[in-house]
Protein backbone atom coordinates (compact mmCIF):
# COMPACT_ATOMS: atom_id res chain seq x y z
CA UNK A 1 0.00 0.00 0.00
CA UNK A 2 1.47 3.31 -1.04
CA UNK A 3 1.32 5.93 1.73
CA UNK A 4 2.72 8.70 -0.49
CA UNK A 5 -0.69 10.21 -1.40
CA UNK A 6 -1.60 10.48 2.30
CA UNK A 7 1.74 12.06 3.22
CA UNK A 8 1.48 14.45 0.24
CA UNK A 9 -2.00 15.45 1.38
CA UNK A 10 -0.63 16.20 4.86
CA UNK A 11 2.21 18.27 3.33
CA UNK A 12 -0.30 20.31 1.26
CA UNK A 13 -2.52 20.95 4.28
CA UNK A 14 0.51 22.15 6.24
CA UNK A 15 1.52 24.48 3.37
CA UNK A 16 -2.01 25.98 3.18
CA UNK A 17 -1.98 26.59 6.94
CA UNK A 18 1.52 28.15 6.75
CA UNK A 19 0.47 30.54 3.94
CA UNK A 20 -2.08 32.05 6.28
CA UNK A 21 0.67 32.82 8.82
CA UNK A 22 3.02 34.70 6.52
CA UNK A 23 6.60 34.21 5.38
CA UNK A 24 7.95 33.07 8.74
CA UNK A 25 5.25 30.41 9.13
CA UNK A 26 5.91 29.16 5.58
CA UNK A 27 9.66 28.76 6.34
CA UNK A 28 8.87 26.92 9.57
CA UNK A 29 6.47 24.58 7.74
CA UNK A 30 9.16 23.72 5.17
CA UNK A 31 11.62 22.86 7.96
CA UNK A 32 9.03 20.68 9.73
CA UNK A 33 7.90 18.83 6.59
CA UNK A 34 10.64 16.13 6.64
CA UNK A 35 10.25 15.17 10.35
CA UNK A 36 6.45 15.30 10.07
CA UNK A 37 6.52 13.01 7.02
CA UNK A 38 8.30 10.31 9.06
CA UNK A 39 5.93 10.80 11.98
CA UNK A 40 2.92 10.66 9.66
CA UNK A 41 4.14 7.40 8.05
CA UNK A 42 4.74 5.87 11.49
CA UNK A 43 1.30 6.95 12.71
CA UNK A 44 -0.40 5.53 9.62
CA UNK A 45 1.59 2.29 9.98
CA UNK A 46 0.49 2.01 13.64
CA UNK A 47 -3.14 2.59 12.67
CA UNK A 48 -2.92 -0.04 9.92
CA UNK A 49 -1.28 -2.53 12.31
CA UNK A 50 -4.05 -2.01 14.88
CA UNK A 51 -6.73 -2.45 12.21
CA UNK A 52 -5.13 -5.65 10.91
CA UNK A 53 -4.92 -6.92 14.50
CA UNK A 54 -8.71 -6.61 14.71
CA UNK A 55 -9.12 -8.29 11.32
CA UNK A 56 -6.85 -11.12 12.49
CA UNK A 57 -8.99 -11.66 15.61
CA UNK A 58 -12.06 -12.02 13.40
CA UNK A 59 -10.25 -14.21 10.89
CA UNK A 60 -8.67 -16.59 13.44
CA UNK A 61 -7.07 -19.05 12.88
CA UNK A 62 -6.04 -17.07 9.79
CA UNK A 63 -4.16 -13.79 10.08
CA UNK A 64 -3.25 -10.51 8.37
CA UNK A 65 0.21 -9.09 9.03
CA UNK A 66 1.50 -5.63 8.12
CA UNK A 67 5.10 -5.61 6.91
CA UNK A 68 7.18 -2.63 5.91
CA UNK A 69 8.72 -2.87 2.44
CA UNK A 70 10.83 0.21 1.92
CA UNK A 71 8.66 3.09 3.13
CA UNK A 72 5.34 1.44 2.35
CA UNK A 73 3.39 -1.15 4.31
CA UNK A 74 2.49 -4.48 2.73
CA UNK A 75 -0.30 -6.79 3.85
CA UNK A 76 0.38 -10.51 4.17
CA UNK A 77 -2.76 -12.59 4.46
CA UNK A 78 -2.58 -16.11 5.84
CA UNK A 79 -5.93 -17.75 5.17
CA UNK A 80 -7.32 -20.19 7.70
CA UNK A 81 -6.76 -23.80 6.74
CA UNK A 82 -9.58 -25.17 4.68
CA UNK A 83 -10.76 -28.51 6.02
CA UNK A 84 -10.48 -31.27 3.49
CA UNK A 85 -13.86 -32.25 2.16
CA UNK A 86 -15.08 -35.53 3.50
CA UNK A 87 -14.41 -38.15 0.94
CA UNK A 88 -16.74 -41.04 1.13
CA UNK A 89 -14.83 -44.18 0.60
CA UNK A 90 -16.55 -46.39 -1.91
CA UNK A 91 -18.01 -49.47 -0.38
CA UNK A 92 -15.54 -52.29 -0.79
CA UNK A 93 -16.68 -54.82 -3.30
CA UNK A 94 -17.31 -57.98 -1.39
CA UNK A 95 -17.29 -61.15 -3.36
CA UNK A 96 -20.52 -63.03 -2.80
CA UNK A 97 -20.23 -65.93 -0.43
CA UNK A 98 -20.04 -69.28 -2.13
CA UNK A 99 -23.43 -70.93 -2.30
CA UNK A 100 -24.10 -73.26 0.61
CA UNK A 101 -24.16 -76.95 -0.04
CA UNK A 102 -27.63 -78.28 -0.74
CA UNK A 103 -29.69 -78.87 2.38
CA UNK A 104 -29.95 -82.57 1.66
CA UNK A 105 -26.18 -82.99 1.29
CA UNK A 106 -24.99 -85.11 4.14
CA UNK A 107 -21.25 -85.36 4.10
CA UNK A 108 -21.27 -86.97 7.52
CA UNK A 109 -19.09 -84.29 9.10
CA UNK A 110 -20.52 -82.83 12.26
CA UNK A 111 -19.27 -80.04 14.47
CA UNK A 112 -20.19 -79.47 18.05
CA UNK A 113 -21.01 -75.99 19.28
CA UNK A 114 -22.01 -74.73 22.70
CA UNK A 115 -24.95 -72.43 22.25
CA UNK A 116 -26.32 -70.48 25.21
CA UNK A 117 -29.75 -68.94 24.97
CA UNK A 118 -31.62 -66.83 27.47
CA UNK A 119 -34.24 -68.96 29.25
CA UNK A 120 -37.20 -67.27 27.55
CA UNK A 121 -35.71 -67.94 24.07
CA UNK A 122 -34.87 -71.53 24.96
CA UNK A 123 -38.47 -72.17 25.94
CA UNK A 124 -39.73 -70.65 22.69
CA UNK A 125 -37.25 -72.69 20.62
CA UNK A 126 -38.35 -75.88 22.38
CA UNK A 127 -42.01 -75.06 21.73
CA UNK A 128 -41.35 -74.31 18.05
CA UNK A 129 -39.35 -77.51 17.62
CA UNK A 130 -42.06 -79.56 19.31
CA UNK A 131 -44.74 -77.96 17.11
CA UNK A 132 -42.81 -79.13 14.02
CA UNK A 133 -42.03 -82.55 15.44
CA UNK A 134 -38.29 -81.90 15.54
CA UNK A 135 -35.64 -82.04 18.20
CA UNK A 136 -34.37 -78.69 19.40
CA UNK A 137 -31.03 -79.50 17.75
CA UNK A 138 -32.65 -80.29 14.37
CA UNK A 139 -34.83 -77.18 14.64
CA UNK A 140 -31.78 -74.99 15.39
CA UNK A 141 -29.86 -76.54 12.47
CA UNK A 142 -32.77 -75.73 10.16
CA UNK A 143 -33.11 -72.19 11.59
CA UNK A 144 -29.39 -71.48 11.08
CA UNK A 145 -29.49 -73.00 7.58
CA UNK A 146 -32.54 -70.89 6.68
CA UNK A 147 -30.88 -67.73 7.98
CA UNK A 148 -27.67 -68.41 6.06
CA UNK A 149 -29.44 -69.45 2.85
CA UNK A 150 -31.20 -66.08 2.65
CA UNK A 151 -34.57 -67.19 3.99
CA UNK A 152 -35.02 -70.19 1.71
CA UNK A 153 -36.04 -73.11 3.78
CA UNK A 154 -35.21 -76.53 2.55
CA UNK A 155 -36.33 -79.51 4.56
CA UNK A 156 -34.09 -82.51 4.31
CA UNK A 157 -35.81 -85.42 2.62
CA UNK A 158 -37.94 -87.53 4.90
CA UNK A 159 -37.88 -85.02 7.76
CA UNK A 160 -40.86 -82.76 7.07
CA UNK A 161 -44.46 -83.35 7.99
CA UNK A 162 -46.18 -85.98 5.92
CA UNK A 163 -48.28 -84.65 3.11
CA UNK A 164 -51.46 -85.79 4.86
CA UNK A 165 -50.88 -83.33 7.64
CA UNK A 166 -50.57 -86.05 10.30
CA UNK A 167 -47.36 -86.97 11.96
CA UNK A 168 -46.31 -89.92 14.04
CA UNK A 169 -43.57 -90.15 16.57
CA UNK A 170 -42.19 -93.07 18.54
CA UNK A 171 -40.48 -96.41 17.99
CA UNK A 172 -41.58 -99.20 15.78
CA UNK A 173 -40.61 -102.82 16.31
Amino acid sequence: MDLTPYVDNLRQELAVAADAGGEDARALAERLTAPLESAARLTLLNALSAAMGEVTRELAPGSVDVRLRGLDPEFVVTAPPVPEPLREEPEPVVAPAPPPPPADADDGAMARINFRLPAHLKARAEDAAAAEGLSVNAWLVRAVSTALDGGQRADPPGRGKPSGGRSFTGWVR
